[in-house]
């Protein structure tokens, strides 16, 4: 199954997620980057109000074509309860080519991930084949975890 992980990743957690099922799924990578900073404390604040605004951002032009995968795997941290804007603003201008199977992966400190999936599927307009919710608590030993999301992806 041909397969994409697309994500966005603020302070590395999600970026370090992304390329750990990547290289157990040997699949295509793309991060998605913007010109927004959300650095520091002020980033975090802007990136949580837009997010929970529901605005977009403008995202550089990513190169994989996600209507050319059987499996797009969308990767957010979670801000303020909901997917990080970029991401948001990637599905939009890419969900009419998620042709096949959708799943995703979160990042959070502690809560709001269960929301942030729904939001996801419901922007998606798919239903997810599988999930995965990594917290802080996790971040040191994932590997169970995302095992078990990879086993769901493959059956």
């Amino acid at each position: 199954m041909k397969t994409l992980i697309v994500y966005y990743s603020r302070t590395g957690n999600t970026d370090k997620i992304a390329k750990i099922i990547q290289e157990k799924l040997n699949c295509d990578i793309e991060r998605i980057t913007d010109n927004d900073k959300y650095k520091g404390i002020l980033g975090f604040i802007k990136g949580g109000f837009n997010a929970v605004s529901g605005r977009g951002t403008t995202i550089n032009q990513c190169s994989k074509n996600p209507e050319e995968y059987d499996l797009i795997i969308i990767g957010t941290p979670v801000w303020a309860g909901t997917l990080a804007v970029p991401v948001n603003t990637y599905i939009i201008q890419n969900r009419e080519k998620f042709k096949r199977k959708i799943a995703c992966f979160t990042t959070c400190g502690s809560s709001g991930y269960e929301e942030t999936v729904k939001e996801i599927s419901k922007r998606c307009e798919k239903s997810l084949s599988a999930t995965l919710s990594i917290t802080e608590a996790d971040l040191n030993n994932p590997s169970e975890k995302i095992n078990t999301f990879i086993n769901k992806i493959k059956n």
